[in-house]
C-alpha cells in the first residue's frame, strides 16, 4: 500500500515538474499559460466576500513576519523535545534555503505579480509562490519532527493531516487574494515538496549514521 502511494505521488509530482517547466517557457515568452487564462475569472467573484476574507487570516501564517517567530518558538520547542540542537537546525536551516532558493528562481523568472500588495506581503516577483513553498517545507518538516516523536498511528496521522490541511491553504490563498496566479502556487508546492523529501531523506541518513555509532 504504502509502495502504490508512493509511487502515485511521485507520478503526481512529476507530471507538477513537467507542467512548471513549461510554465517557466510561456512566462519567458510573455504568454499567459492556459491554466492561469482558464482560472483567472473566479478571482473578482471572491474579492469582499467572506471566503476573501477567510484567506486574508490565512495567508499571514505563511507570511515572514508571523512565520519567522514561529520558527523560533517551534525551534526552541524541538530542542527541547529531542534535546539536541540537530533537529532545531533542520527546520531553520532547511526553511532559509527554501526562501534563499525561491528568492533566485523569481529573479530568475522574473514574472510580474497580477496584483502588487504591501499589506497582503505581496511585492517582487511571483513564480513561483514563496508562501506555497517556503509553507511545504516549514510546516512540512515540523510535522515530520513531531511525528517522530508520536507513537500514536492515531497521533501521527492527525498531525499529518492537518498541516497538509494548512499548507495547501495557505497556497490557495494567494491565489484568493489576488498575489499570485494559480501556476505560481502549484510550482511553489512542487518545489517545496522536492525539498521537503530531500530534508527528510537527510535526516533519515543522520539518524542512521548516529544509531551506527552509538555503542552496543
Amino acid at each position: 500500500m504504502k509502495n502504490k502511494t508512493a509511487a502515485v505521488l511521485f507520478s503526481v509530482w512529476m507530471a507538477a515538474c513537467l507542467l512548471s517547466i513549461v510554465w517557466i517557457i510561456q512566462i519567458k515568452r510573455d504568454i499567459l499559460p492556459y491554466t492561469d487564462q482558464w482560472t483567472r475569472g473566479i478571482v473578482p467573484h471572491v474579492h469582499g466576500t467572506g471566503l476573501f476574507d477567510f484567506f486574508r487570516v490565512i495567508t499571514e501564517l505563511g507570511s515572514s513576519h508571523v512565520l519567522i517567530p514561529i520558527a523560533i518558538a517551534a525551534a526552541a520547542g524541538l530542542m527541547l523535545l529531542y534535546k539536541h540542537w540537530y533537529p532545531a537546525l533542520l527546520l531553520l536551516g532547511g526553511t532559509l534555503f527554501a526562501h534563499l532558493l525561491n528568492t533566485w528562481i523569481k529573479q530568475l523568472v522574473a514574472r510580474e505579480r497580477p496584483s502588487v500588495s504591501v499589506t497582503l506581503n505581496a511585492e517582487g516577483f511571483s513564480f513561483p509562490s514563496g508562501h506555497s513553498m517556503i509553507s511545504m517545507v516549514f510546516y512540512g518538516l515540523l510535522a515530520y519532527l513531531l511525528c517522530k516523536k508520536i507513537h500514536s498511528e492515531k497521533g501521527k496521522l492527525t498531525v499529518q493531516i492537518l498541516s497538509g490541511m494548512l499548507v495547501c491553504l495557505i497556497g490557495i490563498s494567494r491565489y484568493f487574494i489576488n498575489v499570485h496566479y494559480i501556476t505560481d502556487i502549484i510550482a511553489g508546492f512542487t518545489i517545496g515538496f522536492a525539498l521537503l523529501y530531500i530534508y527528510i531523506r537527510i535526516d533519515k541518513n543522520v539518524s542512521d549514521l548516529r544509531r551506527r555509532r552509538e555503542p552496543a
